[in-house]
């Protein structure tokens, strides 16, 4: 072991100066941290959140069950800014006490139901809609056995490799070099499963497609971390195939720009009120 090699105290403390980009956010600690109450729009669905993978999950699937005609679906998406610590308020907390995007309301009955946990809200939404979940036998199975695939599995993606490989500090090579090791893991039993494979579930197209591809499918399409030259996602064919028919449906590209603040000016719908708010987009230039 190297002379300078970090020794674990043996009560670990909270330093604040040692978080890196999200130091300002994290904290050993949940609850809310001021009084804030969350803006509510007329339609039956009130979603908070913030256009990274996991929130875009939940508005690709609202914009695939509009698509589908079910007018029930309509939705208000406000933009929960993560970097300024809305998911803190107590109007936020009180919908997911762990302060994590994406959090919903289901205002459609006489009380409030509340949501939290991406995966949740997807299987909420499917069942409440019957649509993109298959309702029984092997199929079903399969379909939950990859959505729980992607939420198992993610962490080590985005809080392992991503953190260390685009947020650090500083750059170490043990945990870039085990995550890296891990995220290609994943994308080779993603590619193995898809070379037989339509959709994660065989050829139908499902919440298990909506989980993974914000973040498989933007990993091998360049648009995660900056890493697809470092992970050679060339490698996987399977996946890139299937990113990119997904990446094509009218819903999904709808669905990418809600609670969006980064980027090109037509790709940003900060606040998504009315399925009108995307016309305005296309009138937008750079």
């Amino acid at each position: 072991m190297s002379d300078n090699a970090f020794q674990p105290p043996k009560v670990w403390t909270w330093d604040t100066a040692s978080g890196g980009k999200f130091a300002n956010i994290n904290r050993p600690i949940a609850g809310a941290t001021h009084n804030n109450a969350l803006p509510v729009g007329n339609h039956p669905f009130q979603l908070y959140s913030l256009a990274t993978p996991n929130g875009v999950k939940i508005t690709i699937m609202f914009e695939e069950l509009l698509a589908k005609g079910y007018v029930d679906a309509e939705y208000d998406a406000h933009l929960i800014e993560i970097s300024e610590g809305d998911q803190f308020s107590s109007g936020f907390v009180d919908i997911n006490p762990n302060s994590k995007i994406p959090a919903l309301l289901d205002k459609r009955g006489e009380e409030d139901v509340r949501i939290f946990e991406s995966g949740a809200i997807l299987m909420h939404l499917a069942e409440t809609f019957g649509e993109f979940l298959p309702n029984s036998g092997a199929t079903r199975a399969e379909c939950l056995s990859w959505l729980f695939w992607q939420v198992g599995s993610g962490p080590f993606l985005g809080g392992g490799f991503g953190h260390f490989y685009a947020y650090a500090p500083e750059k170490y090579e043990y945990p870039i070099n085990r995550f890296a090791m891990e995220a290609k893991r994943q994308l080779s039993v993603l590619d193995i499963h898809l070379a037989e494979n339509t959709y994660m579930c065989g050829d139908e197209y499902t919440i298990a497609d909506m989980a993974i591809w914000p973040w498989y499918g933007a990993l091998v399409l360049g648009r995660l971390y900056d890493a697809a030259e470092f992970l050679s996602v060339d490698e996987y064919k399977n996946v890139i195939r299937w990113a990119k028919a997904i990446d094509e449906r009218p819903a999904v590209i709808r669905g990418r720009k809600v609670n969006r603040t980064w980027g090109e000016a037509h790709e940003q719908l900060p606040n998504r009120h009315d399925a009108s708010d995307f016309d305005m987009l296309t009138q937008r230039q750079d």
